[in-house]
């Protein structure tokens, strides 16, 4: 069985992020983390007491948060865009997010599991947002939009600026694993030398209930804020090892060839 083949709307996924950049110096770091996993098409049965969509509560999704960001429902607006793309738009569409806690989040790149109707995975949406306010989505699929398995590598060309320690060039190679109650996700960037940061997710899925919800929040009480803090002190870190410093708006390089199914 796989981490979301369940009949529950709502999942808690508690692990771990993994990132090492490999030059000019080697950095790396693993931080823990929790998330939530949600059926979009089940958002609604989700909400109670402590959980809200749209609504303020002490965990929470936001629909402005994502996709469109207009705060128009997210699975039908994704479903028009796999369809565009000429992918099954039938299935379950499952989010991994970082929720709002007290009404603040801040995600890196949440990421959207879009199967087929007999519960094939089909695409993976990689929602990324970067701390200057910009974002991106990529819609990745395996050539032919063959099933994707723990083998398939999800390939796309970089097109926003995430890092100032990196430029805008080269490609993404994401792959998803879900295995029993495992979901990880391994993304490796390469830029025009080749091979340079390494990142992974490792989370185990439970049902999403109000214990468990509230046991992670006491294990970790800055879950939200401290996403946005650990990426200001990993930088303060890569300038203190004279990592170079391209600032905002570095100048982009040239493009990595890679497959990508886009909305």
């Amino acid at each position: 069985m796989n981490a979301l083949d369940t009949a529950h709307a709502g999942l808690l996924l508690t692990g771990r992020v993994v990132h090492e950049r490999l030059r000019p110096v080697r950095h790396a770091f693993a931080y823990p983390l929790f998330q939530l996993c949600c059926d979009l098409d089940r958002l609604d049965t989700l909400a109670c007491w402590w959980f809200g969509v749209d609504r303020w509560r002490v965990f929470s999704l936001a629909s402005r948060d994502y996709g469109p960001r207009d705060g128009s429902a997210l699975a039908p607006w994704m479903r028009a865009h796999l369809a565009e793309a000429g992918l099954p738009a039938d299935g379950a569409i499952w989010l991994q997010t970082v929720p709002r806690l007290f009404g603040y989040a801040f995600n890196p790149v949440s990421f959207w599991y879009c199967h087929d109707r007999d519960g094939h995975l089909r695409a993976l949406y990689a929602d990324v947002r970067n701390t200057f306010g910009a974002h991106h989505g990529y819609l990745l699929s395996a050539p032919g939009h063959a099933v994707i398995n723990a083998q398939t590598a999800l390939v796309c060309r970089k097109v926003l600026h995430v890092s100032p320690f990196c430029r805008v060039e080269g490609g993404y190679a994401f792959r998803v694993i879900q295995r029993g109650d495992t979901l990880a996700v391994r993304i490796d960037y390469q830029d025009a030398e080749g091979l340079l940061l390494r990142t992974a997710l490792a989370m185990k899925a439970a049902p999403l209930c109000a214990s468990r919800a509230f046991a992670a929040l006491a294990r970790a009480p800055g879950n939200a804020a401290n996403v946005l803090i650990r990426i200001h002190w990993q930088a303060l870190r890569l300038w203190l090892k004279r990592v170079p410093f391209l600032g905002k708006t570095p100048g982009a390089g040239a493009p990595h060839p890679r497959h990508e199914a886009r909305p």
